[in-house]
């Protein structure tokens, strides 16, 4: 197979890896992206492609959907490559100062420098143990479309944003939406509980689902509160919002600095500890490091200009600004 050949690869399609693909384009780069993934959008779009996103500068509110066709938008002015649904498995440092990447499907890609925006690696859901048997059959761990659940009696399970999350976007349109936590305290934003408790949602806490009943389908589960008492509530579909295991997977092995065995060690240039390799986004670690999109965005731009004088010494890593850009005729306001 002929090698993909591009100045950038950028390793990871999340909301980080595609404007990190625009800037790069916008630094006159041809860039690649690689993502295990079968779509763009990371977890933004596996797990809450419908929920809104309230920290991105300049959108008071953005579906997650949304931002990641906006993202794509921009970046698709520079045509960058998409390869999807496969994971980079092998990255080899080139005589040459190139370096050489290899997806578990056999693609490779030559390029001049890598910057990695993996997010949090691979993830899967923790399990809700009572439910293992009807995932599928309305045990689910995210909401992809929130119309699904319409007129149904839901059931979300779990303490966190996500839960707290879910369960607000659905009362509007769901029949009932209960949510089950096992502990008393909510891992949740502050503002978000409280807009939870004034919600219609039946919250019920130090409790735990330890039955869901159905044959083919959810039809009700059992809720066992701290004293043993048992209650059972009729159900259409259960969401187990319980969190989600994270794994750097093959990125372990390509001899990298690693931060408490989870992260990428970068310094202030979002360089790893190897030359032609950066990263940016929630798999960096250095610090005073915050994990949030809006910090992912700075990171994504601070690697790309790095990686421009690293490929080009004759650069410098200050791009201009791109209001000194000419617009093209789609670009141009009025």
């Amino acid at each position: 197979m002929t090698p993909i050949e591009s100045d950038l690869l950028v390793v990871g399609a999340g909301p980080v890896g595609l404007f990190a693909a625009y800037y790069a384009g916008f630094r006159g780069l041809s860039t690649a992206i690689v993502d295990s993934l079968s779509e763009p959008g990371g977890q933004v779009t596996a797990l809450y492609p419908e929920k809104p996103i309230y920290d991105i500068a300049g959108f008071p509110s953005v579906r997650g959907r949304t931002l990641v066709e906006n993202l794509m938008e921009q970046a698709a002015r520079f045509d960058p490559t998409y390869v999807l649904g496969e994971c980079a498995t092998e990255l080899s440092p080139q005589a040459d100062g190139t370096l050489q990447v290899r997806t578990d499907a056999g693609t490779t890609f030559h390029t001049r420098a890598v910057v990695i925006t993996a997010g949090i690696g691979t993830f899967t859901p923790r399990p809700l143990e009572a439910g293992q048997h009807l995932v599928g059959s309305g045990v689910s761990y995210f909401v992809p479309e929130p119309e699904l659940h319409r007129d149904q009696h839901v059931v979300v399970v779990g303490g966190g944003d996500s839960a707290c999350d879910w369960a607000l976007a659905l009362e509007p349109i769901a029949r009932t939406v209960t949510l089950v936590h096992r502990r008393a305290a909510f891992r949740a934003h502050a503002h978000t509980v409280n807009q939870l408790n004034r919600s219609k949602v039946d919250v019920i806490t130090d409790a735990q689902i330890t039955k869901v009943h159905g044959d083919s389908r959810v039809q009700s589960v059992t809720i066992t509160g701290p004293d043993a008492t048992q209650s059972e509530r009729e159900a259409d579909a259960v969401i187990a919002a319980l969190g989600f295991k994270a794994n750097l997977g093959p990125l372990r092995t390509w001899g990298l600095e690693l931060a408490d065995n989870r992260y990428l060690r970068v310094d202030a240039a979002m360089r790893t500890s190897m030359p032609g390799v950066f990263a940016a986004g929630d798999i960096t670690d250095y610090g005073g490091k915050v994990r949030l999109l809006a910090v992912g965005f700075g990171e994504a731009a601070t690697a790309v200009n790095h990686a421009a004088v690293h490929i080009n010494p004759e650069e410098t890593v200050f791009p201009g600004h791109s209001t000194d850009t000419p617009a093209g005729p789609a670009e141009e306001t009025t």
